[in-house]
């Protein structure tokens, strides 16, 4: 049996014992020299999961990834110096999607900084405007002979003390506050030294949890404006699957007076909801949208992803609105008026036993609206040529039971609202800043901490922007990725506005002519193409039946129909 070996140096014991103490186990470490204890304490320790990854960006949403399936933080560890910035895309996306990422930036010591030492920034609270808790550490010399003196002895201890404390409440926000913290960590040289046995056994602070609450004032208050109420939203974001008890999704079916809202992102299915917003709202009248107005608002899940809903709420805002979140609550339509601080389970198994069901004709007259416009997509989808729109119907069409899905942002997710998606799918997209920046290594990530077999689906800019995402050893063998490349940020063919121009296709479309073959043959993905829907439903099957590697599928559309075809798919509603 390997002798496990310890950093001779006492912080990065403390550091390794406290994560493993509160259950982080998965470690994605950068190479570099300053993080050296921390690599050899974590890697050394036969509990932990320790995943290299080159390229810092895609290591953090790599990390991400791991974090946003198994609901436990993940730590990150990185050298000093420009390194850790590189973080910073995906810790702002764990920021605003409740995501548990713990930063460990080694550093050098504070003397050294802003003296033109080499790989050296300011890096204390570098994250201060999205980061849950900073905490900054303090350095410590090794001494080869024991210290006899007694001042310096004392030093130390409180050095130790203060390192212990800044630690135990950084992990403890993480994990009871479902967010990302960073801990900075300045390291004296020698930096390689190992022991056999620890020097130090820290103290672990329990984590504190907030506890639920609602004050009966408000619950009453609740009750009374849901019961005399005869028009009720329930609009749902980003929701993880399996979150919500069905028992509440079919008492609110239920209710005639109840209208859910659900975006594909929400996870949550069922046969009287409006699962296809955009494509409901967007050709409604003045009248209808005055007739769609709740009375009451009712929302809980993470980001929503429909602008026009977004926008239709802000004009016909309700006279009540309710966020239901443990943790925060956003005023994105303008007119919030109670965040009840319960997780949505907690919620409804309180509130929904205390209401009865009125009478209504709210849900059934939007139910029959959706039915037509249901009838409206259908007749469109056999008439659409080979485009981005036809895609994405033919693929979902296509892809098997069971999948982890994940999307990229931008037009890929827009796209997937416009469908009934396979209730068997799990969907997830970073909706937090919906930038395309870490869709690939989110998805890998996602793909390593969890069995269920994975499948991204992203556009070219997103893949190509993100490409490093390949660059390690842990892409799973049944990991799928079908890319839609039509040459360019087909997105900005469609907003209002636009005009087209050598200025247009370059600076926003961002046109261009690579495929992804020669990424596939460099990182050992097995590559696929399609440029008609007879291939592409060929190409579908194909990548699901092979398990040996990874797959790619390179779907290529027009660049200049697409647009066309997705703005005269919205006309046909009208």
């Amino acid at each position: 049996m390997k002798t496990r070996l310890y950093s001779k140096i006492p912080l990065a014991q403390t550091i390794v014992a406290l994560c493993q103490a509160k259950g982080i186990f998965h470690i994605v470490i950068s190479p570099g020299s300053r993080n050296a204890p921390l690599t050899i304490g974590f890697s050394e320790h036969p509990d932990m999961y320790c995943y290299s990854i080159v390229d810092e960006r895609c290591a953090a949403f790599f990390a991400l990834g791991i974090a946003q399936q198994i609901k436990k933080p993940v730590a990150l560890v990185c050298t000093s110096g420009s390194a850790l910035l590189n973080y910073y895309p995906a810790i702002s996306e764990a920021f605003y999607s409740d995501v548990p990422l713990v930063v460990l930036s080694a550093d050098r010591p504070i003397e050294r900084i802003d003296i033109g030492d080499g790989q050296t920034i300011r890096q204390k609270n570098v994250f201060e405007n999205h980061i849950l808790y900073s905490a900054n550490l303090y350095s410590e010399v090794v001494a080869e002979t024991k210290i006899k003196d007694i001042k310096i002895r004392q030093k130390q201890h409180e050095a130790q003390k203060h390192n212990e404390r800044e630690i135990n409440l950084a992990l403890n926000m993480a994990i009871a506050q479902s967010g990302p913290v960073h801990i900075n960590v300045p390291f004296y040289e020698p930096l390689y030294d190992k022991l056999q046995e620890p020097t130090i056994t820290p103290k672990n602070i329990p984590v504190e949890r907030p506890l639920p609450y609602i004050s009966d004032n408000l619950q009453s208050e609740m009750i009374s404006a849901w019961t005399q109420a005869k028009r009720k939203m329930v609009l749902i974001g980003v929701n993880a699957p399996e979150i919500i008890d069905q028992k509440w999704i079919e008492e609110l079916a239920n209710d005639p007076s109840v209208l859910v809202l659900s975006e594909t992102t929400s996870n949550i299915h069922h046969e009287t909801h409006i699962n296809c917003i955009d494509q409901l709202i967007t050709s409604l009248t003045q009248e209808e949208f005055s007739a769609l107005q709740p009375d009451v608002l009712l929302t809980f899940g993470g980001m929503v992803v429909s602008k026009r809903i977004k926008a239709f709420l802000r004009t016909y805002q309700p006279k009540s609105h309710w966020h239901i979140d443990s943790k925060k609550a956003f005023d994105t339509y303008f007119c919030l008026t109670d965040h009840v601080k319960l997780n949505p389970n907690d919620f409804f198994l309180r509130f929904l036993p205390q209401v009865k069901p009125i009478q209504s004709d709210f849900k059934s007259f939007w139910i029959s609206i959706r039915e037509e416009r249901r009838k409206k997509h259908k007749e469109y989808l056999e008439q659409t040529p080979f485009t981005d729109l036809k895609v994405f119907e033919t693929i979902f069409g296509v892809i098997p039971n069971g999948q982890m899905i994940q999307l990229s942002n931008s037009s890929t997710v827009r796209y997937a609202q416009l469908f009934s998606l396979n209730p068997s799918f799990k969907v997830f997209c970073n909706r937090g800043t919906s930038g395309i920046d870490g869709s690939t290594s989110t998805a890998i990530g996602a793909a390593i901490a969890t069995k269920t077999p994975t499948t991204l689906i992203t556009g070219d800019l997103s893949f190509f922007y993100d490409s490093n995402a390949l660059w390690n050893d842990h892409v799973p063998s049944n990991f799928k990725i079908i890319m839609i490349n039509n040459n360019g940020g087909g997105i900005f063919r469609i907003l209002p506005g636009k005009e087209e121009s050598s200025n247009f296709s370059k600076y926003f479309e961002t046109t261009h002519h690579l495929t992804a073959e020669h990424l596939c043959k460099m990182f050992g993905f097995e590559y696929h193409t399609a440029d008609n829907n007879e291939d592409l439903i060929r190409g579908v099957k194909e990548i699901y039946q092979n398990n040996n590697k990874p797959q790619l599928l390179e779907i290529f559309t027009p660049r200049k129909t697409n647009d066309s075809t997705l703005i005269d798919y919205f006309k046909y509603f009208i």
